[in-house]
């Protein structure tokens, strides 16, 4: 009888371990499993020192802000958190408004089909996704729209990741990925009928390079919607707080420095683009982006447990948990700037690419 409770008892730990490990966490279905988490294209071993690499930008803040320095820093934070963001979060890095009587993951898909609505593409027609990490908003807008969707990450292993999701989703024959720079994008001039990005041009060092870029790949006449990460009104320099904040927000998501909501509209204008419309899509009446963080808390803590777990047994990387721990960390500064104001995620513009205008008729020779 004892070695038959022994042996029950056994096996209710050992299926309890399983759960807590393989299937707790991934945030969406067949997403990452805990004991899969890597550094991306960082081999195992270089993890731990990648990641002090990643901090050492912060005290050299000069190279921060120079452009050739930037597409390596960003590459190595997508190659240390892209796991642990499709783990905890999901496919889509990003925020949305939070939307009474809808799940995380509605609002989330919502969000996504409001900017290629908002583009006014039609089926067949070819957009661009700039900046797609692995794919998750892709592959809700080429579901919506039946665009045909290419997207552009730094991240190799970013992009390896969404092939294999869009292979799954069935959705390889719209949806394509190409691994590049979107300050020096691989695209013909004129390619594209509209553009989009997510809250990811905020990792641009200069904004008018990005945007002059995105001009250049569009259709005249095509349209270009962006979410962007800006301080807003309410950020005083001057207020110690405020600062902590948003330094807390750059430095743990690979910003080169979080621009002002006045930049914005200013710096499409500058490269050419004709504004169709700008709105802060976290301002009320717009329900509460950063609930899901709060609300998140004690699974950031749950999850971490997993991670210490997992690096102490060899399964994920030495560094692993650093790299989380920096993440919940970050996760409260956002929280602090969506609750005071100072910060939003998804500062909306809508941009057009003005018609080209008709050739001047040749000077008659005199």
């Amino acid at each position: 009888m004892e070695t038959l409770t022994l042996f029950v008892t056994g096996a209710l730990v050992a299926v309890g371990i399983y759960w807590f490990l393989c299937v707790l966490g991934p945030a969406e279905r067949k997403g990452k499993r805990a004991v899969d988490l890597s550094g991306g294209s960082i081999s195992a071993e270089k993890v731990q020192d990648n990641y002090k690499q990643y901090w050492s930008f912060f005290r050299r803040p000069k190279e921060i802000e120079t452009a050739e320095k930037v597409p390596d820093f960003v590459d190595t934070f997508y190659n240390l958190v892209t796991d642990i963001y499709e783990w905890g979060w999901g496919q889509s890095f990003h925020f949305s408004p939070s939307i009474p009587g809808k799940s995380h993951r509605d609002a989330t898909r919502l969000h996504e089909e409001m900017a290629v609505d908002l583009i006014q593409v039609k089926p067949g027609q070819k957009i661009l996704d700039v900046g797609c990490g692995v794919g998750g908003p892709m592959r809700a807008i080429a579901s919506h729209s039946r665009a045909n969707v290419v997207g552009i990450t730094i991240n190799e292993y970013q992009v390896n990741r969404a092939r294999l999701h869009n292979k799954k989703a069935g959705l390889d024959a719209l949806c394509e990925v190409v691994c590049g720079n979107f300050l020096q994008m691989p695209f013909d001039d004129n390619t594209f009928d509209g553009a989009y990005s997510i809250e990811a041009t905020c990792h641009a060092p200069n904004l008018e390079e990005v945007y002059a870029e995105i001009y250049r790949v569009l259709k005249p006449g095509s349209m270009y919607v962006s979410y962007e990460w800006v301080t807003t009104e309410k950020f005083k320099a001057e207020d110690d707080e405020h600062v902590e904040v948003i330094q807390g927000i750059e430095r743990g998501d690979a910003l080169p420095g979080l621009r002002a909501y006045v930049d914005i509209a200013e710096t499409a204008e500058k490269v050419g683009f004709e504004i169709v419309k700008e709105k802060d899509l976290a301002a009320p009446p717009a329900q509460p982006w950063w609930t899901r963080l709060k609300m998140g808390r004690l699974a950031y803590w749950r999850n971490h447990i997993v991670v210490q777990i997992l690096s102490a047994v060899g399964v994920a990387p030495k560094g692993t948990v650093d790299v989380h721990e920096m993440l919940f960390k970050t996760a409260d500064f956002l929280t602090r700037g969506g609750e005071t104001g100072i910060f939003s995620p998804m500062h909306m513009i809508l941009c057009r690419k003005p018609e080209s205008s008709s050739p001047s008729p040749p000077e008659e020779s005199s």
